[in-house]
């Protein structure tokens, strides 16, 4: 049986009263923050910790993506492209970048701020390696490389090249007063990408659902609010250095993903694996068509399998994977009917049944 947005909201109501009971702790030695951006995804969940820390939080954006949020914080506009003036002459003990895409923009904002604060942190991606094709790979894996170090273009081609690129920017502007962090796929309530919402999502419709390849292949995703947790933990310890942050690694595979989507959502999915290389012959593409997995060949042999010893032996922290699941359904019940009917990541259901009934066919 399906949960309903009753039960979601009532158990999502119930958790956040039990945990209202008890007041976050504060840091011991409060910061001034300025947050380049800080309105989408991962920033406002980053902003909410820092303020429930006791925090002095500066927001330095255009003020074009949801303007509304933080009402009670210092906002700056500007353009880090074009206009920095805002930030002329300001002081601030750290400053978060989670919108560093084009090298030139973080040595622009770098170089103005670097002589009035003592930390840099910049959110990355494990996108930076070369190839995910070694098990077990750590921070000191090759990073991949642009043919054209000056594109300024952000493309599927590009984006791990620039964002090793705005790593090195950040170093270059602010040596050795930097931190870098590397996470995954990040997921969690106010994701809009729907690359994680289609499996939680899916499963709680119940039926027959198209699963890829084997349950025992692995992968890896974060939960936003740990990331979030893990970004001012590094602040207020000033941690440098750079840091993969994901599951830990060979923790999590597609099929504890599934299984655990049908646990919380009490559904009566029934999971049709279906091998690579059908799928691949069937058009049904990893990661897009398929979230959160890619073939575990090739290039992508290590998937899954991302060192975070590194971020872990520094404060890193993971809730369960059913807290992030259900709070996802949470989150999608908040939706507009239009939206939850059309999710972007994941095959339409005419498609999966299509795939479906052309494995059993291939079958018999």
């Amino acid at each position: 049986m399906t949960m309903t947005r009753r039960d979601f909201l009532g158990t999502t109501l119930a958790v956040t009263a039990s945990t209202a009971l008890v007041p976050p702790a504060r840091a011991a030695t409060p910061l001034k923050v300025l947050v380049i951006g800080g309105t989408g995804f991962l920033g406002p969940h980053t902003v909410r910790r820092l303020q429930e820390r006791g925090h002095t939080v500066t927001l330095f954006n255009r003020g074009r993506t949801n303007p509304g949020l933080f009402p009670d914080l210092e906002k700056l506009r500007g353009d880090r492209k074009t206009d920095l003036k805002a930030l002329e002459g300001r002081t601030w003990d750290a400053v978060l970048d989670p919108s560093a895409y084009i090298p030139a923009d973080v040595t622009r904002s770098a170089t103005l701020l670097a002589p009035n604060v003592s930390h840099y942190l910049i959110i990355s991606s494990i996108s930076v390696y070369k190839a995910l094709d070694t098990p077990g790979m750590d921070e000191r894996a090759p990073l991949a490389t642009l043919k054209d170090p000056t594109v300024d273009q952000v493309t599927g081609e590009t984006y791990g090249g620039l964002k090793a690129l705005c790593e090195q920017a950040a170093e270059k502007a602010m040596p050795g007063k930097t931190t870098v962090i590397r996470p995954g796929l990040i997921v969690g309530p106010g994701d809009n990408t729907d690359r994680f919402t289609y499996w939680p999502v899916r499963v709680s419709r119940g039926g027959e659902v198209l699963a890829p390849n084997s349950p025992n292949d692995f992968v890896q995703c974060i939960d936003v609010r740990d990331l979030a947790n893990f970004i001012v933990t590094t602040l207020e310890n000033k941690t440098m250095g750079i840091y993969n942050a994901d599951a830990p690694q060979a923790s999590l595979t597609i099929g504890r993903l599934v299984d655990t989507c049908k646990q919380v959502s009490k559904s009566n999915a029934q999971f049709v694996w279906v091998p690579t290389a059908f799928l691949e012959a069937q058009k049904v593409r990893p990661w897009s068509d398929m979230p959160v997995w890619l073939p575990l060949t090739g290039e992508e042999a290590g998937g899954g399998q991302i060192s975070v010893k590194a971020a872990m032996a520094k404060g890193l922290t993971h809730r369960p994977l059913a807290e992030t699941v259900r709070d996802t359904l949470a989150y999608v019940e908040t939706w507009p009917a239009e939206r939850k009917a059309k999710l972007k990541a994941g095959l339409s259901a005419e498609r999966e049944k299509e795939v479906i009934a052309a494995w059993k066919a291939n079958k018999a």
